[in-house]
């Protein structure tokens, strides 16, 4: 049986005059092979290529807006006029499949490292270590550098409209810098821009307003401005659910022209109260005006997911991890051959596909949740689109011959 999907129709923007072929968003996904000075490398845009025939939007992977920004190695930087002309090169990549390209911008803040940022030790809100992993304690960025921080993302978003971009998302998401300044975690400042609820927004909603300015006043053409939001932090204490759908609403009385949720599903409820069964994107929903759109990430896979997804009033399903795995996904829906949709990794297949060698090693570890290979004990190809979390081998290091300690018999 044909479906005619709600997901394939056209989408135009209330705010900006903009129209997008399908409710399909290629998710931001972290390549990490950008060359060493934050360069696109043709590797990327082979990746971007591949995929760029079926999406209505494709957001790429953050780029950061200043140097101590970077959060990983081989990551894109827009911090440099000379990046605009690697960053034409990705938005026309993007743009030549028929997509609307949209550039995530971010600063990582504490998740960095002195490695990573050359000899610099990472800054964040306050002088607060990231809570996972082994990253350096952060320095207290002071007042003057908030402010130039705030001027790079308005820099960051120049360089996108020059470089022929449709839009760009700002990553207050997932951790880092503008989600730092919004975390009672990482923010224990006393100032302007942290210590109460309302201070804690001001450095997001600053940023926002001058992206929104450096729009109106460079771009001569309709172009986007996105935010992506992570609604609840683990940690105590950390962003509450209240707290981020009262952000929001600010955000949306800005020049904003969508929210991006960060989810690890889709429709999931609340995790840290457990009595609320009501879904996160119900609760937004009901506080967001009607108009605005909500762009949900999370696990999504099978076309009826996404257009469940679409029935719970989300405007934009984004894709990550299915659409490595399946370039040709809307396509194969637009042609109703869903049958021929693939929902699992062959490990002959990486090259074929495009990914990256960092890509492909992030998949295999970190990223293995939700990423099912063919050749997975766990793997059932008569419900090939399961998620499971696999059993993660780590290979072990080879032997440094010149590192073994060496017995010498007693004299």
């Amino acid at each position: 049986m044909q479906i005619n999907y709600d997901f394939l129709d056209n989408f135009t923007f209330p705010k900006t005059a903009m129209t997008v072929r399908n409710r399909i968003v290629m998710a931001p996904t972290t390549l990490r092979a950008s060359l060493e000075d934050g360069s696109v490398s043709d590797n990327e845009l082979q990746y971007y290529r591949l995929r760029a025939q079926g999406p209505g939007l494709i957001v790429t992977e953050a780029a950061h807006v200043n140097d101590l920004g970077c959060g990983w190695e081989g990551g894109i930087a827009a911090s440099d006029d000379e990046h605009i002309p690697g960053l034409r090169r990705l938005a026309r990549t993007i743009q030549s499949g028929g997509a609307k390209a949209i550039l995530q911008i971010f600063a990582a803040g504490r998740q960095s490292t002195t490695a990573i940022l050359r000899g610099e030790t990472p800054v964040s809100a306050s002088a607060q270590p990231y809570p996972r992993g082994e990253n350096d304690t952060p320095r207290a960025l002071s007042h003057d550098e908030i402010v130039q921080i705030i001027d790079d993302f308005a820099q960051a978003t120049k360089r996108a409209i020059l470089a022929g971009f449709d839009g760009v998302e700002l990553h207050g998401a997932n951790l880092y810098l503008m989600q730092q300044f919004f975390s009672p975690d990482s923010n224990r400042r006393s100032d302007i821009w942290g210590g109460t609820f309302e201070k804690r927004q001001r450095f997001g909603l600053a940023v926002t307003a001058k992206v929104a300015q450096t729009i109106e006043k460079y771009a001569d053409r309709p172009f986007l401005l996105g935010y992506r939001q992570s609604p609840e932090e683990p940690m105590t204490p950390g962003i509450t659910l209240a707290e981020s759908l009262a952000f929001a609403q600010k955000i949306a009385a800005l020049p904003v022209d969508y929210l991006h949720l960060a989810l690890k599903d889709a429709f999931q409820t609340p995790f840290k109260d457990k009595g609320d069964t009501e879904t996160i994107i119900a609760h937004y929903r009901r506080v967001l005006p009607a108009d605005m759109p909500i762009m949900v990430a999370g696990l999504l896979k099978q076309p009826d997911q996404v257009e469940r997804l679409m029935d719970e009033g989300v405007t934009f399903a984004a894709l990550g991890r299915e659409l490595i795995i399946e370039p040709n996904w809307v396509q194969k829906v637009m042609q109703h051959d869903i049958q021929a949709i693939r929902y699992a990794m062959s490990p002959a297949e990486f090259d074929l596909l495009g990914i990256p060698k960092p890509l492909e090693k992030w998949l295999l570890t970190r990223f293995r949740h939700g990423f099912p290979m063919t050749t997975d004990p766990e793997f059932d190809p008569q419900v090939p689109w399961r998620v499971y979390k696999p059993a993660i081998t780590v290979s072990q290091r080879p032997i440094d011959p010149t590192q073994l300690m060496t017995l010498k018999p007693k004299p």
